[in-house]
């Protein structure tokens, strides 16, 4: 298989770009509230472009990393629904409009971006250099799923440390501006609650990411497979809060699901072998059986909460 060269990077990121700049300029100049019938069209769109994606892999490149591809995207799209919830909170604390909303994804996304790049980066410097490290990625994905599952998790964006450092750096207007992120106060600079409130998404991504890259590189170590994967998920994460805002509270046993990925992960890359030569015990999971794994535990998660759902609605 001949190697990921620079275009491969150049080709795709001009192939996002171009995708990104099309949605908020031609579609979404104008800020409007966007209607569930456009955001689950998007939605569907922002899914099938991955799939093509996945389709190009098998063409130019293999089976097995697009299927590594596949895994790697279910894998971050169903960790970031949990990030849905955050982000409605977050909105309704500080009541921003819906017509609004969708440009703070927006630049959200953007900035989520260019954080998973620097991450994934690191990791495959890391791994590259510390094969060893992938245990230690193993066992914090293993309490990771443990910590979601007992941990009730209360979001209260007062809290956030880097909104503290924030307002106390900067002055900050009581009222927005408009859209505008930034505004004046006597003359003088001063950030908008929106500044604010896209400082919020931006960590609140960061957080949620420091589990799923490390799940996607139990799937893969190359680096253009775990972004690209990531790339396609964030993207289309945007559509789906339209979508699932409201909805994901009624799926009760999702977290349940999530954290049970997590695990699986977890132990995935702890038995996996890494190169060293004293583990007792090793067994490499193909990734098509993780693929099918991850699909059954979601799907059941969510058979589970809508049954529930059904049979409370007849009780009352």
């Amino acid at each position: 298989m001949t190697e990921i060269t620079p275009w491969y990077w150049l080709g795709f990121i001009v192939f996002v770009l171009f995708f990104i700049a099309l949605d908020l300029g031609a579609f979404h100049r104008r800020a409007h509230v966007v209607k569930f019938a456009e955001a689950i069209s998007w939605s569907a769109f922002w899914v099938a472009l991955a799939m093509l994606f996945a389709l190009a892999l098998v063409v130019w490149r293999s089976h097995e990393e697009a299927i590594q591809f596949t895994t790697g995207y279910v894998i971050e799209l169903s960790l970031s629904l949990d990030n849905i919830l955050v982000m409605a909170v977050i909105f309704t604390y500080f009541r921003v409009p819906l017509e609004w909303q969708h440009r703070l994804l927006f630049w959200g996304i953007i900035g989520a971006l260019v954080m998973r790049g620097a991450m994934i980066a690191a990791g495959v410097a890391l791994i590259n250099r510390f094969n060893w490290i992938l245990y230690l990625f193993g066992a914090f994905l293993v309490l990771a799923g443990i910590k979601m599952l007992v941990e009730k998790k209360q979001v209260d964006p007062e809290k956030n440390i880097v909104l503290r450092i924030a307002r106390r750096i900067f002055p900050v207007s009581p009222t927005n501006d408009g859209q505008n992120f930034f505004t004046r106060i006597n003359g003088k600079f001063a950030l908008t609650p929106l500044a604010l409130v896209l400082l919020l998404i931006e960590t609140t991504d960061l957080l949620f990411a420091v589990d799923s890259v490390p799940a996607v590189f139990s799937v893969t170590r190359k680096a253009f497979i775990v972004f690209s994967s990531n790339v396609f998920a964030i993207i289309g994460l945007r559509s789906m809060y339209f979508v699932l805002a409201d909805a994901l509270g009624y799926f009760r046993y999702l977290k349940f699901g999530l954290s049970v990925v997590l695990v699986f992960f977890g132990v995935k890359m702890l038995l996996a072998p890494h190169g060293a030569s004293g583990q007792w015990f090793q067994i490499q999971i193909p990734t098509s059986i993780s693929l099918l794994v991850v699909a059954a535990i979601l799907s059941i998660s969510m058979v589970l909460s809508i049954t529930a759902a059904q049979r409370e609605g007849k009780n009352k």
